[in-house]
């Protein structure tokens, strides 16, 4: 039992603790969202409510509630409860809390919860030493992160836990929030009301993040004018100053960067400028590398687009070039003309399938032998090869013959798409194949070694 002095300690830090810490939920009924991972009836719900956690990684955005979870567990547990961040703690402070563990734990048979926030930040010799205390349940893991956790974790770790992903709150979450924390007694109980529009800023603001709502709600009622009576008025002016900039989750080398480039690449290929150009301002917004984001509409250009409008490549290229040399802020107005562009284009993913569909047949099928009438004429020998035949000599500049190996003869992985330039170019290719009637070839044509290199 903490002496009176404890108390009063900790009822001064409780004072002075930001309004995001003051109102952390007590208990999963006060636990706002993250139906999917802890709503009635998920594991994690029912490990926490009969004290049978076993170890676990808590993976999602900052302000999704990875924290308060280890919280309520620690408020509910019989077990010895231990936190420690990887911001501030060594090998060292790992090994003494699973030496204590494992005291408590045969001694008196007490188990012991190890709380490990931004766990990703551990070295692999930090987290290497965790391994055998996980497996061996001398303590329960709960690992909180903000990064994917198969990437950033050791997998025998990994391998060794639940993985629970938490994702950011809906709008209406975040509101719930901040109307809790303005009635409760642990917030601003009830000396603020908020404004409905400045309400909305709040919460469209936080972009799913609870500490985000919270600090901004702080911060604006602190702003506020104060009457000498009555309660304080916060204004949308006032979350404005409090919140000058919306703050959108966005990392340059995590899940959110691949998720808002994948949505980008997506909706070109789905011709919706509308979508495309707000998912670059994303990248834009989020101080993308603009020769990434331009190298990735380069790549679309010729995987997406390709020759149902040959233009593109050129597009994107150019923007490339631009982005190169122009650097933010105006590249991204060569960024948005040229994802515009590749989103409104024609598409076709022709040469693409062709490409990887040719590739199939070299690694998996027969060598390929060069056909005689195609090989180099350079050496000795070569009088004896059948006549090549010169396309130019030919009407159209065209002439039947086969270009494929043998064991490849008459094999398809080309097939134009309908649209652009492409489909207009379909029927020549028919002709090629001998899909069409193209007359007859004169068997009196030359046949000449003219050009043949």
């Amino acid at each position: 039992m903490g002496s009176l002095f404890d108390e009063q300690a900790a009822e001064a830090r409780r004072a002075v603790a930001p309004l995001a810490v003051r109102m952390r939920p007590r208990t999963l009924d006060e636990f706002v969202g993250q139906q999917g991972a802890v709503g009635e009836g998920t594991w994690l719900r029912r490990a926490i409510e009969r004290d049978a956690l076993s170890s676990v990684i808590l993976y999602g955005p900052a302000g999704t509630g990875k924290t308060s979870l280890a919280r309520i567990v620690a408020s509910a547990t019989k077990a010895r409860f231990v936190e420690l961040t990887a911001v501030t703690s060594g090998v060292a402070d790992v090994r003494k809390a699973i030496e204590e563990a494992s005291d408590r734990l045969g001694v008196s048979g007490e188990r012991t919860i190890l709380f490990i926030d931004e766990i990703h930040r551990f070295s692999k010799s930090q987290q290497d030493a965790l391994l055998h205390a996980v497996e061996d349940r001398i303590i329960v893991l709960i690992g909180a992160t903000t990064e994917n956790p198969f990437f950033e974790v050791n997998a025998p770790l990994v391998s060794r836990s639940r993985i629970v992903e938490l994702v950011p709150l809906d709008d209406e979450d975040v509101r719930a929030i901040v109307r809790s924390a303005l009635d409760d007694t642990r917030g601003l109980a009830g000396s603020t009301v908020l404004e409905a529009e400045a309400e909305d800023l709040i919460v469209v603001g936080a972009a799913g993040d609870a500490r985000v709502a919270l600090t901004t709600l702080e911060l604006a009622a602190a702003m506020a004018d104060k009457p000498e009576e009555g309660t304080t008025v916060v204004t949308p002016d006032d979350v404005r100053d409090a919140m000058p900039t919306r703050q959108l989750p966005y990392d340059k080398t995590g899940d959110t960067h691949y998720d808002v480039i994948s949505a980008f690449i997506k909706s070109m290929r789905g011709s919706d400028p509308d979508a495309a150009v707000y998912w670059l301002a994303r990248m834009i917004h989020g101080g993308e590398d603009p020769k990434f984001i331009a190298r990735r509409i380069l790549i679309f250009a010729s995987e997406d687009v390709g020759n149902a409008d040959p233009q593109a490549v050129l597009v994107a290229h150019a923007a490339f070039k631009a982005a190169e040399s122009i650097g933010w802020p105006e590249a991204r107005i060569n960024l948005a003309q040229a994802a515009v562009y590749m989103a409104l284009a024609p598409k076709s993913n022709a040469s693409y399938r062709a490409v990887d569909s040719a590739l199939e047949a070299v690694r998996q099928g027969d060598a390929g032998f060069v056909p005689a009438h195609l090989r180099d004429r350079h050496r000795p020998g070569a009088d004896k090869y059948p006549a090549y035949r010169y396309p130019h000599d030919f009407p159209d500049a065209w002439v039947k013959q086969e270009y494929l190996p043998d064991s490849l003869k008459d094999a398809t992985f080309f097939e134009p798409g309908p649209r652009g330039w492409e489909a207009e170019r379909a029927s020549d290719l028919d002709r090629v194949r001998g899909l069409a009637d193209v007359g007859e070839q004169s068997s009196e044509s030359p046949e000449t070694d003219e050009g043949d290199q």
